[in-house]
């Protein structure tokens, strides 16, 4: 799969973004969600950083899908869904362009 880069600001809180592309004459359009958790949030204090985000994502709303998990800083790790709706269309996409 190719990738588009596109530079997003680390704003506190959630960024819910749209994005209206055309790939090869077909329309789509993918919704991506960015969110920074803070280490401060977990509940159950750990030094195991991994063990936090399992704890943080594991009450996420189910809509939405892990898809990046940025470069953590000492007070937080910026997180990227995507819509589970979208996974499904791009992946339908992917497999059609191969054919």
């Amino acid at each position: 799969m190719s990738y588009i880069a596109i530079p997003i600001s680390s704003l506190p809180g959630k960024q819910d973004i749209e994005i209206d592309v055309t790939i090869n004459g077909q329309k789509q359009a993918l919704h991506y969600r960015v969110e920074l958790f803070y280490w401060g949030d977990c509940r159950v204090p750990t030094f195991d950083r991994v063990e936090c985000i399992r704890q943080l994502l594991a009450e996420y709303d189910q809509d939405w899908t892990l898809y990046y998990i940025g470069s953590p800083t000492d007070e937080f790790v910026p997180i990227t869904f995507v819509r589970k709706e979208d996974l499904v269309k791009q992946r339908t996409l992917l497999r059609s362009s191969r054919n």
